[in-house]
């Protein structure tokens, strides 16, 4: 694939692919060409600042040969249909999570990207991150020994805001296009810890709504056991408006702290000696810092999806998630649902 990579958008209903058009259209090898949205509002003020044609219908998009490749940031409910018609269209994909509303439709998902021969990726900003990559790394090369325990921390404050709640991003709190603020948001930590540690083994979870009564969920907390027997907490929080430590793994040779991992880490004044990242080794009984400075905000992490997905596309190599990466975080996500309904472990395959 040579550039100029040509690139349409299907639907800007997920926040997200709004400003990977903005930062995609100052890549020299990328030309952004059209966008379809059903609500017209608000597409046309992006489409008018990243140069992008306006289309009322999906065809309008997915019709044009120079269209190479989209973007799809639709209410989750929409995600199988724009995918499959995407990839029926012959257009790679970088889609936005959670991947779909059922295991059926992931399926159905990756049957058509594989059928057409597109590469299907998904937008998981935490795989591109300094400090989650410096983290995955130390882990896999043994500097903390034996893994005994993690917990991770991923929050939002969403559900204490007025213009979320009512705006035109209230589709998110809606479990007929959402499923639910702890699939939307608990998605990302749940690919984390996949990417890091492997596929967990069970999960035990408890979810629901704690503070607010307006979304299916606020709240929620899954305990994750790991193949090796480690265990994995992810907090999810749609209610949690300031913070710090984000990450703690614990291991048999040292401790690594993840400070200013989420948004609401990011949104307060950080420590004046806090580190975004540091390692305690219990050989030598001191600290170790690494040199990853606290994010700007978490827009830093959103605006770094597009570049490594647009030169996978033109170098064609693998990308960084790909639709069975999609797949599986579903799979835990409504593994940890049935969990807290039921009241019981849920075995997770293999």
């Amino acid at each position: 694939m040579k550039p100029p990579l040509g690139i349409g958008v299907l639907s800007f209903a997920h926040g997200h692919v709004g400003m990977y058009a903005d930062v995609m259209k100052d890549f020299p090898d990328v030309r952004l060409i059209s966008a379809y949205d059903d609500n017209a509002e608000r597409a046309r003020p992006i489409c008018a600042r990243t140069g992008m044609q306006y289309e009322s219908t999906v065809d309008g998009v997915l019709a044009d040969a120079r269209v190479q490749a989209v973007m799809i940031g639709s209410e989750t409910s929409r995600h199988a249909e724009l995918c499959i018609a995407a990839a029926a269209a012959g257009k790679h994909i970088l889609l936005q999570k959670p991947m779909a509303m059922t295991l059926d439709e992931c399926d159905r998902m990756n049957d058509a990207a594989d059928a057409s021969n597109i590469i299907l990726a998904m937008a998981w900003q935490m795989r591109h991150d300094p400090a989650n990559i410096k983290m995955r790394e130390l882990v896999r090369t043994g500097a903390l020994g034996r893994i005994g325990v993690v917990r991770r921390r991923h929050c939002i404050p969403v559900l204490f805001s007025e213009a979320f709640i009512n705006g035109p991003t209230n589709w998110h709190i809606r479990a007929e296009t959402n499923i639910g603020m702890f699939a939307d948001d608990a998605a990302h930590p749940i690919d984390w810890l996949c990417w890091t540690f492997g596929k967990p083994v069970s999960v035990m979870a408890e979810i629901g709504n704690v503070l607010t009564s307006v979304a299916p969920d606020d709240n929620g907390i899954a305990l994750f056991r790991l193949e090796n027997g480690a265990m994995a907490a992810i907090f999810n929080s749609s209610t949690v408006d300031a913070g710090e430590c984000t990450t703690e793994i614990y291991g048999d040779k040292g401790l690594l702290i993840q400070n200013y991992g989420d948004g609401p880490s990011c949104s307060v004044p950080g420590c004046p000696d806090g580190h975004a990242l540091k390692l305690f080794r219990y050989d030598t009984r001191a600290w170790q810092t690494f040199d990853i400075p606290k994010p700007a905000s978490q827009g830093d992490r959103i605006a770094a999806v597009p570049r490594p997905w647009v030169d996978n596309l033109l170098n064609g190599t693998p990308p960084a998630a790909t639709g069975k990466d999609g797949r599986i975080a579903l799979e835990l996500v409504l593994a940890a649902y049935e969990s807290a309904k039921e009241g019981r472990r849920i075995a997770l395959t293999p």
